[in-house]
């Protein structure tokens, strides 16, 4: 929101402390941060966050849309973040504030007068000449989207560069505006405390993220509720006091015909109170209202949430899967599904008539479907075990959304065949893993020293290998070099092999800002499919490794669009694609590692990690 300010109030004067409209300004600040501190209050942290970023854009811009730096002051104006505070004077509509600039040298131009007085003013800004004029004898922004600049008095006072008309005073402006930012969020947090105020920022214990479990509560859920019951407390309790701790525990039980209420609490003893109330009952026919329920849960997390649902019955309202990717790409949620009776929703194996358990299983298969596409859409999987399985394939999925881990290569394959995976193994890489979620896919494992281990192999072998329900584990020694995966099955599954490594990376897509001022714009949802576009990485443990290459790799086939990529310094690089694949797709980062060569590769339109970005 604090670049966006620059697009969605370009010509508001009082959002950048332009036209001498400083109060207005202070008083939008003011606002804002009573905004800030009541949604964090009420645990919205994404609203919180919204408006923090508008704040600080005007705030900032007092800095250097101001005289503030040229009437010699060294220290934040304290009282723009106070609400009705005075700010000091502000130049009269009638009394004159700067000279013409002397050609491009604008150094001298406020008046003496003002800088003796110590007056207040800003720089006047118009687009369009018709549109309005400066009062006569006043400042101009500057630039050259400023029409008032070439009006006398001529030339500028902005600070936004160092090639601006007061360019010589942005470090100046640029130091007093990081300053009062400080101040704004000290005044934030000892309003909020420290744990609320660092769920804002992200950079809490789990970050600002929820643990959410959506329960189906029909009859037929009777004796797995209290399944449910115990895999839940094991996931809570595997996340408290550790990096993976969310911030919000939400639960949201459905049936048929109704769904929610949704109950949210941050305290984890409570929530095991809402989960231990749970009870079975009703149900009207057997598909139930899940995806009600699933919409319902995303609506009301915070974005990089994590969801579990439980059911074991096909969706009432698949009518709702559009809407609910949708939600799933806004949010970057990762949603798990956990489906118990691995044959088949219970109720529809109930028929005794072959013909009957025949058209059953083709109605499970296009049913499971549903859940595999939106638990692909979101990073997840779709798990179907049996009620005695579900804890130990929820440990499983647990362990594998730490978030110490590292993905380094994904799929997804609707239509079963043979297919060659390959992945490289750097010396940073630990505690390998590979997930493979279909029933009946075989596999070959090829190591860097081409020894072979598959799925029919009997003897000692130097892979440990799982099967609960339709996931099967394999974990790997951290052998350095090119791993080779080969499956084979006629069924629809996914692959997702992960390790543990300091190195990792975040990325975001965007686009070259619409507005007159140069810059990149957040690309909030989907990109759009065919059209260029660009990503903005940002490397972790950036001090030993580079990014050589990034790629768009189609998740259900061989295709892939390449991208240049831009070094900008500090681990961000800027990568230019001139398409986007029209199918989903993961982002593929390779690069150089201080010893060897690195691969890592994260879903696409969702982002790996939640960051504020202040500009």
């Amino acid at each position: 929101m604090n670049a966006a300010t620059d697009f969605r109030h370009f010509l508001d004067a009082r959002y950048h402390c332009n036209d001498e409209l400083l109060v207005e300004g202070q008083r939008l600040i003011t606002d804002g941060l009573s905004a800030v501190k009541a949604a964090n209050k009420r645990q919205n942290y994404l609203a919180a966050r919204l408006n923090l970023g508008g704040i600080l854009h005007t705030l900032q811009d007092f800095y250097s849309h101001s005289n503030w730096v040229e009437l010699g002051n060294k220290f934040p104006n304290i009282n723009m973040i106070r609400k009705n505070a005075n700010i000091g004077k502000i130049a009269a509509k009638t009394t004159a504030t700067c000279r013409s600039c002397n050609g491009d040298d604008c150094s001298n131009n406020i008046l003496e007068d003002i800088i003796a007085g110590n007056i207040l003013t800003s720089g006047y800004f118009v687009v369009w000449p018709l549109s309005g004029n400066k009062p006569k004898g006043k400042c101009s922004h500057g630039g050259f989207f400023d029409a008032t600049s070439s009006v006398e008095p001529k030339g500028g006072i902005n600070k936004d560069s160092y090639t601006s008309s007061h360019g010589y005073l942005h470090r100046e402006a640029a130091e007093l505006a990081i300053s009062a930012t400080s101040q704004l969020l000290e005044d934030i947090r000892g309003a909020t405390g420290d744990r609320e105020f660092l769920q804002l920022m992200g950079i809490s214990k789990g970050s600002s993220k929820a643990l959410c479990f959506v329960v189906d509560t029909t009859r037929s859920m009777g004796d797995d509720i209290a399944a449910v019951r115990t895999v839940t407390s094991k996931i809570i309790d595997s996340k408290v006091g550790t990096e993976d701790e969310p911030s919000l525990y939400i639960l949201v039980p459905f049936n048929d015909p109704d769904f929610g209420p949704l109950m949210k609490t941050t305290d984890a003893e409570v929530f095991k109170g809402y989960i231990n109330s749970l009870r079975a009952y009703e149900g009207g026919d057997t598909p139930e209202m899940s995806l009600s329920g699933l919409q319902l849960a995303l609506t009301g997390s915070p974005p990089n949430s994590e969801i579990f649902l439980f059911t074991d019955a096909p969706a009432k309202d698949e009518y709702l899967k559009n809407t609910v990717i949708a939600l799933i790409e806004q949010s970057k949620t990762v949603v798990n599904f956990m489906i118990t009776n691995i044959l088949g929703f219970r109720r529809r194996r109930e028929a005794n008539e072959n013909q009957q358990q025949q058209q059953n299983q083709r109605m499970v298969r296009s049913d499971s479907q549903l859940y595999r596409d939106l638990a692909q859409a979101s990073g997840g999987q779709a798990i179907q075990v049996s009620k005695n399985q579900l804890l130990q394939a929820t440990s499983i999925i647990t362990e594998s959304t730490s978030s110490s881990l590292v993905t380094l290569l994904q799929a997804s394959r609707n239509l079963g065949r043979a297919e060659n995976y390959t992945f490289h193994v750097d010396e940073t890489l630990t505690n390998l893993i590979i997930y493979i979620t279909g029933s009946s896919v075989d596999y070959t494992l090829v190591n860097p020293s081409g020894e072979l281990h598959n799925s029919t192999f009997t003897g000692q072998s130097i892979i440990t290998a799982e099967l609960v329900g339709n996931l099967r584990t394999l974990r790997l020694p951290a052998q350095v070099g090119l791993w080779e995966l080969r499956l084979t099955s006629t069924n629809p599954y996914t692959l997702r092999v992960v390790g543990q490594s300091p190195i990792d990376f975040i990325f975001r897509f965007i686009k070259q800002s619409e507005g007159p001022l140069e810059g990149f714009d957040l690309v909030e949802n989907r990109p759009t499919t065919g059209s260029n576009t660009s990503l903005q990485v940002v490397l972790l443990e950036a001090d030993i490794s580079t990014v050589t290459e990034v790629t768009l790799v189609e998740s259900s086939g061989s295709g892939k669009v390449n991208g240049l990529v831009e070094a900008q310094g500090g681990g961000q690089y800027l990568v230019h694609f001139d398409k986007i694949p029209s199918v989903e797709f993961v982002v593929l980062v390779r690069g150089q590692s201080t010893n060897s060569t690195a691969s890592r590769a994260g879903v696409g339109n969702l982002w790996l990690a939640s960051h504020i970005w202040l500009f």
